[in-house]
């Protein structure tokens, strides 16, 4: 379509015992430009999967779901073309079609736009207790109680399925589900429960059985049941469980190894027919500067979220560099990923008496007195030999040394370590570069191994170049807590300024996304080492940090069923902690001060998210006024599912929709005389009544901005009572690019609700 932009979907998993996933991107046509359909780069008479966007008159009513599939039939030419009717999320559905009878296609009253499926490649025991929340059992000294454990709420999870026998989805004294709850199980036999209440497949030719492992580490994540004596390879020991273990799991599986963007869209369609009450979505694609009206899961969302579905959502894994974000939409809780304190030691010690913490979860009885000679695998004169890809240290002689291997390259971090394994050699370093700073991965590796920081590896470097003989061991230390700075940003998590809404700080927030341990459908790590009981495993992500957030959102629905999606995302976002456990402000990979544009608000903070006394809320209809200010009209009808005539709306920029966060851009100067942005806000009280807050503005000393709030109070005499106010930001001095990051924070007796504010100049 034009220059229309091909990008594979990931499910947004770190590799991890997978093939290794190359980055993609092809281009992206206009906002404003309207391709032709007859541009589409396949061949006339060639079949391709293509979603199909059409829209009834408005005066035609469907009695039933058959009577509008029927209706879609019609558009086709011939009977068994179609593969999903969309029924609650989108206005159309998925067939098998030429390039010729799609142009024809075009031509039929009610058709709206059509863009191909794209083929889309598939890339805790602690975490409760890191976030504040301890297990029915009280063992983790937190206030998980006090908040609820997601009784009553149903999560829905379309990923790569679910292992179905294993305990986590035991449904051991849980409660049937809700009344309102349509959904079934696919499964033979007696295979779901209360606890996993729905099982259902839209990758074709397969049972919702999970294959790949990452839709049974995400659920269980979000909404696992209690299992005591959960381990990897005997790290992370301790009781595994859910953020909210009383809530009901639903999963569907649109994906194998690979995803399709019509079965995704059609997995959410079932989901939100079916009544879950929360998506929690480890997937992204399209890209960040493909519009919404071409990427399923923005159009399929925008429908839950319109039916009352909070979508919790990964941010992207394609960190560190900026403007990387991919789920970035402003009806989404867009989630990034950071660390706990918790490493699973793997210290590197030199002949030279240095030494260097790295992590392993693969950690072998080996002497911890014995050195070995040290290589760097750099030093072959193989093509990007520091990367130990395959082949890559023939000719060079490792055979019982440590060698030091570098990240990246196209090789996975797992199979470096065959590679130098099936070399001869006796364990191996894995160092990051430079992009990657401090961001380690405990993985279970084929041999004994560490993985370093960048600054532990140039270290290593520069000792191998300058000792005659150099020798290094590795001491495995087992499962290490209270590690510092925690939580701190992972070097792979997407981050902004959003290419689409410049005017929204997004992400949103970060939680938990390295080195988390959850359900898995097999034992992993060497087969020497294989545990016994059931199987777990330490992923990273934001795949993993998205259903820590989906299982917070399920204890604030449990707490507040009638709040709206967009109330229960503010609840998260002014809560969330700009600090770490040290009080000191989150780092990025680098150990430098992370910007908002990695973090979000911060990290979340289940405590505080279910009592934020101000919640800032947003109506569907402000949503199709923003998307108004984007697209045309026919664009906003694709992802409204009705008819929308933006001529008669009045347009809502993306800045001064009623957002928890506030982001604001000073033009250039010569572009503009603009020396005031002024944004408005409106908070609906949830807390005591009567209340009053009064603003505090936080921003560093020297910025080159000012801003003032008015009214200078907030006064609220009952609950869900409304009160709106001004944010006057000032242009001082300043160069292009600048960014100057602070926070308005309205305090009263018992609450404090802050909102990030960023001021960038263009």
């Amino acid at each position: 379509m034009g220059s229309f932009k091909l990008s594979l979907l990931r499910i947004l998993l770190i590799p991890f015992l997978l093939a290794p996933i190359v980055a993609e991107d092809l281009t992206t046509a206009g906002d404003g430009v309207l391709p032709t359909l007859i541009e589409l780069p396949t061949g006339d008479d060639e079949l391709r999967t293509f979603i199909v966007h059409v829209q009834p008159a408005e005066n035609r009513v469907f009695g039933t779901a058959d009577d509008r599939t029927a209706w879609y039939q019609s558009f086709l030419p011939e009977d068994g073309r179609l593969l999903h009717a969309y029924h609650h999320v989108a206005s159309g559905f998925a067939a098998r079609l030429t390039r010729r009878e799609l142009d024809a296609m075009s031509a039929i009253p009610g058709f709206l736009w059509a863009h191909p499926s794209e083929v889309y490649e598939l890339l805790t025991t602690y975490t409760p207790r890191f976030l504040g929340l301890d297990t029915p059992q009280g063992d983790g000294g937190g206030n998980h109680s006090a908040l609820g454990f997601g009784d009553g709420v149903i999560i829905g999870v379309p990923d790569s399925g679910v292992s179905p026998d294993h305990p986590s989805y035991s449904g051991d004294g849980m409660p049937p589900p809700p009344a309102r709850w349509k959904g079934r199980c696919d499964f033979d036999g007696a295979a779901c429960n209360n606890k996993l209440i729905g099982a259902r497949s839209f990758a074709f030719g397969t049972s919702p059985l999970d294959e790949a492992g990452h839709g049974t580490h995400t659920s269980s994540t979000a909404a696992g049941a209690l299992v005591p004596d959960a381990n990897v390879l005997g790290q992370g020991r301790g009781t595994a469980a859910g953020i909210a273990p009383r809530a009901h799991v639903a999963i569907y599986k649109v994906c194998g190894r690979s995803c399709s963007g019509d079965d995704i869209l059609a997995g959410i369609d079932a989901a939100v027919g079916d009544g879950v009450d929360v998506l929690s979505i480890s997937i992204a694609g399209g890209g960040p500067e493909v519009p919404y009206y071409e990427n399923p899961i923005d159009i399929g969302t925008f429908g839950a979220v319109e039916k009352g579905i909070l979508v919790s959502i990964a941010a992207g894994n394609h960190g560190p560099g900026a403007s990387t974000l991919y789920n970035d939409a402003p009806w989404m809780l867009s989630v990034a990923a950071s660390t706990v304190d918790r490493l699973i030691g793997a210290q590197v010690r030199l002949g030279n008496g240095l030494s260097f913490d790295g992590e392993s979860l693969y950690q072998p009885d080996i002497s911890p007195d014995v050195f070995y000679p040290l290589v760097n695998a750099g030093a072959s004169w193989k093509y990007n030999a520091q990367y130990c890809g395959a082949g890559s240290l023939d000719g060079l002689d490792v055979e019982g040394k440590i060698v030091l291997c570098y990240r990246g390259g196209g090789t996975g971090r797992v199979a470096k370590g065959e590679v130098v394994k099936r070399a001869g050699g006796a364990g191996m370093i894995l160092a990051n570069g430079a992009s990657d700073g401090y961001s380690t991965f405990a993985d279970a590796h084929a041999l004994p191994a560490s993985h370093v920081s960048y600054a532990a590896g140039e270290a290593i470097k520069e000792y191998i170049s300058t000792t005659a003989k150099p020798v290094a061991k590795i001491v495995f230390r087992g499962t290490v807590l209270g590690a510092k700075p925690a939580p701190a940003m992972a070097s792979f998590s997407s981050r902004g300024p959003s290419l689409r809404v410049p005017g929204i700080l997004k992400p949103d927030v970060t939680g938990p996304g390295v080195n988390i341990l959850a359900a898995w459908p097999v034992q992993v790590g060497p087969s020497s080492a294989a545990g016994s009981g059931p199987a777990f495993n330490f992923q990273s992500g934001t795949s993993m940090a998205t259903p820590h957030l989906s299982g917070v959102a399920a204890l604030v629905k449990s707490k507040h069923p009638d709040w709206s999606p967009a109330a229960i995302r503010s609840a998260i976002m002014t809560t969330a902690d700009p600090n770490d456990l040290s009080g000191n402000p989150i780092v990025d990979e680098h150990h430098q001060p992370a910007s908002f544009f990695l973090t979000g608000a911060g990290h979340v903070d289940p405590d505080k998210a279910v009592d934020p006394g101000l919640v800032y809320d947003i109506a569907t209809a402000d949503y199709v006024a923003h998307l108004c200010s984007v697209y045309a009209s026919r664009f906003v009808s694709v992802i409204a599912r009705r008819n929308v005539d933006c001529s008669a709306v009045t347009v809502i920029p993306d800045n001064a929709l009623n957002y928890p966060s506030i982001s604001v851009s000073f033009p250039p100067a010569w572009k503009s005389t603009a020396a005031v942005v002024e944004v408005r806000r409106t908070a609906r009280n949830v807390g005591k009544a009567p209340a009053v807050y009064y603003p505090y503005v936080d921003l560093p000393s020297g910025a080159a901005v000012s801003v003032t709030v008015t009214p200078s109070s907030l006064q609220f005499t009952k609950v869900n009572q409304e009160k709106s106010f001004t944010v006057s930001v000032s242009r001082g001095k300043s160069g292009k690019g600048d960014v100057v990051q602070g926070a308005l924070r309205w305090v009263s007796d018992d609450h404090t609700v802050r909102s990030p504010i960023s001021i960038t100049f263009e």
